[in-house]
């Protein structure tokens, strides 16, 4: 069906999660697409690459803005739409979130419940949490009941495999015949200045976009570490999270008895490999959930910095000049990319196709005008 789209062109540079869900969809609808990426195919390089995946608004409530738990909330009923149009299957679960805790984290898990109950009065399409006594419990998940009597759960909140996702996005590019630049890094400035090639340029580039933002808010990576265990013994059936201490950690079960364990949130760039300190919390941490993670195989250890703007809020800004190509700048996805990132995209597709965008309006998402973030038509 032609679209507003159809026989435009446009370039992409980013091809992480955004820059992969942009431009499938634009060649979907009919647009010719270039997409450039400085990294190699698989997307090692990205941090949707390291993500867990969780689709849980209600969960993040308790810690983030208002404005990306709408996003969230949006982007949940998004996600099955845009997996069903994928030619490969990707894992997508929407099984609700288990939260637990330890006999001497009750106090920190009952301010938390109150803090989602409050979320859950203000905003009507937040589920309630419901309490879990020992018996409801065992029948939910019946691998942890020997060692909690309690627990909360968080209807309808969901998870996707990561990896399977951006090996689909990738089969889709090929078949929709984008047209790919790998390992070419590239400025999107040095594309716009021929207007006559592309309609709009993207830039998708997460922390590589750092110098595009001085102008605007400050870009920073926030670190994140990430453990993926093989448990054979350990049959957790949704994402579950463990009230902390220090931060709450979550385990998240893939197919084949795989499970991505994280929590660590470090103000840091630093790539290099996981901390002796991460990897002990977060290890033994899930053993106290399940004695079955103590046989488990280390499958990898690994580290990524989420691109974050200074409030951690993602952002769009647009920057149109006489002779150029309009530029659109998507970024701070921040540890959100994955549960927000639908919402994002149909944000950007209305700015395109009509200047405006009235999701961006109704969830709160910031976009800016010529390159100032200052300059706001919507922020919650």
């Amino acid at each position: 069906m032609p679209t507003v789209f159809a026989n435009h062109q446009y370039a992409i540079v980013g091809a992480g999660l955004m820059g992969r869900l942009l431009a499938v969809t634009l060649a979907k609808r009919g647009a010719k697409v270039e997409l450039y990426e400085k990294g190699p195919p698989q997307g090692v390089d990205c941090a949707a690459h390291i993500a867990a995946a969780m689709l849980a608004p209600l969960a993040e409530s308790a810690i983030t803005e208002d404005n990306v738990v709408r996003m969230g909330i949006y982007s949940l009923a998004r996600w099955r739409q845009l997996i069903n149009e994928l030619a490969k299957p990707v894992f997508f679960q929407q099984d609700g979130t288990l939260i637990l805790w330890h006999r001497q984290d009750a106090g920190d898990a009952e301010r938390f419940l109150a803090h989602l109950d409050h979320n859950s009065e203000r905003n009507s399409s937040l589920p309630k949490a419901q309490r879990l006594d020992s018996q409801a419990l065992a029948h939910l998940e019946p691998s942890v009941a020997e060692r909690f009597g309690q627990g909360l759960y968080l209807p309808n909140e969901g998870q996707l495999d990561n990896r399977q996702l951006l090996e689909a996005l990738l089969v889709e590019l090929q078949l929709m015949k984008v047209s790919c630049h790998w390992n070419e890094a590239i400025d999107p400035e040095h594309l716009r200045t021929d207007a006559k090639r592309f309609d709009w340029v993207f830039d998708c580039r997460g922390l590589g976009a750092k110098k595009s933002w001085q102008d605007t808010q400050q870009l920073r990576g926030v670190r994140g570490e990430v453990i993926r265990l093989y448990a054979p013994e350990v049959k957790l059936h949704r994402p579950t999270r463990l009230i902390h201490p220090r931060y709450p950690i979550y385990i998240a079960p893939k197919e084949d008895d795989v499970y991505v364990v994280g929590a660590t949130e470090i103000e840091s760039e630093d790539l290099s490999p996981m901390s002796v300190r991460s990897a002990m919390e977060l290890l033994s941490a899930v053993y106290t959930i399940h004695s079955g993670f103590a046989e488990a195989r280390i499958l990898e250890m690994a580290t990524q910095c989420r691109p974050t703007l200074k409030d951690n809020l993602p952002a769009i800004v647009i920057d149109q000049a006489p002779n150029q190509s309009n530029l659109m700048k998507i970024n701070g996805l921040y540890r959100h990319g994955f549960m927000i990132s639908p919402a994002i995209l149909d944000c950007a597709l209305e700015l395109m196709s009509t200047g405006d965008s009235k999701i961006a309006l109704e969830l709160g998402l910031c976009v800016g005008k010529h390159s100032s973030i200052q300059e706001l038509s919507a922020c919650a």
